[in-house]
């Protein structure tokens, strides 16, 4: 009798053991069948964070449909698209506290979209080559107290060809004694120029309806062969309460451009300068039809650029056609507003 009661006594404790164990842990997970920290309801709480996070997801995978009717919120939605990944994780904190097991499962829709919209971005698709030209744009703020360390920064990233935007008149003098040494070729159009050291020739204002020169046109005569190089400032966007995402002027620009670059007779066109817009930007589709972002084909990461104090969006561009990129990268902060930017191209045939 001592026997069967031990053995009898022993079973159900240890059943009692096992069943605890599995409600305890059961209980926290989502689909738990016992009450536990998430509790029977996992699965109907938080449908209104499910909808939301499914209306995220859709407005990832169909960003280039969200119109611009209203403040141009499409052109807004775009410029910052990287930066819906933090609502991702709102939501996901939001669905833990709210411990629901729909809205976590939601949450995959536009965590997915967001990867595939950017997820390439991370991997490092620097090539292996030395390229033949490297090039760099900077805007560098009209107000920059310190242009000459500004230029000779510029000149030890050991760029072939520097393109600028918003030289002002009276810091143009100190541009120039800066870079002449080390790249003695030179075209400015209004607030923008060309330095290179090889020669430039065909030099001329593109017109992009702005009334005064914001970009120009120059072919660089490189060791590798002719090269078209575009430089360009277009017009800034502002966001406003009551009219929103103000950016009418610098599209028409961005069509301007984009229409110049198409009929240009040149094998091999690059693009340097301040477009005031990112590559998801619909209103920049004129340009980037046509051409390749060096950073997105050969760059790591998002390469923002702008504000220098805390980049939050790429705005400045270096784009090509009929040539590769290499390597794409940010230089660090002069005493611009804006970072430079780098890239080394393959110019072979």
């Amino acid at each position: 009798m001592a026997r069967a009661y031990t053995s009898e006594a022993t079973y159900r404790e240890d059943g009692d053991e096992q069943r605890g164990f599995w409600s305890r842990w059961s209980g926290r997970l989502p689909g738990g069948s016992s009450p536990g920290r998430w509790g029977s309801g996992a699965w109907r709480r938080g449908l209104v964070l499910a909808a939301v996070a499914l209306l995220l997801g859709l407005a990832f995978f169909l960003h280039a449909e969200v119109p611009n009717a209203v403040g141009n919120l499409g052109s807004l939605w775009e410029t910052f698209l990287p930066w819906g990944g933090l609502l991702i994780v709102v939501l996901l904190v939001a669905a833990v506290l709210r411990r629901s097991a729909t809205a976590l499962v939601a949450l995959l829709v536009p965590a997915l979209m967001w990867v595939n919209l950017f997820g390439g971005l991370f991997s490092d698709k620097t090539g292996g080559g030395a390229g033949d030209l490297t090039v760099v744009t900077h805007n560098v703020n009209a107000g920059n107290t310190d242009p000459r360390g500004t230029a000779e920064a510029l000149v030890d990233s050991g760029a072939d060809v520097i393109a600028l935007q918003e030289v002002s008149s009276s810091r143009a003098g100190s541009y120039r004694s800066a870079l002449d040494r080390t790249h003695p070729y030179h075209k400015l159009a209004g607030t923008v120029g060309i330095w290179s050291k090889y020669p430039l020739s065909d030099a001329r204002t593109v017109d992009i309806k702005m009334g005064w020169p914001r970009a120009m046109r120059a072919t660089v005569r490189t060791p590798k062969g002719e090269v078209a190089v575009y430089a360009a400032h277009l017009p800034s966007v502002r966001v406003q309460f009551r009219s929103g995402f103000t950016a009418g002027q610098r599209d028409g620009s961005a069509e301007a451009l984009g229409e110049a670059i198409a009929h240009d007779p040149a094998d091999k066109v690059l693009l340097l300068g301040d477009l005031n817009g990112t590559m998801n930007d619909r209103a920049l589709a004129p340009i980037t039809s046509q051409m390749r972002s060096a950073q997105g084909a050969a760059g790591d990461g998002f390469g923002f650029s702008w504000p220098a104090s805390f980049p939050m969006a790429r705005i400045d561009q270096i784009m090509l056609k009929g040539a590769d990129p290499v390597s794409a990268w940010t230089l660090p902060a002069t005493d611009s507003d804006h970072l430079p930017i780098a890239a080394k191209i393959d110019l072979t045939d």
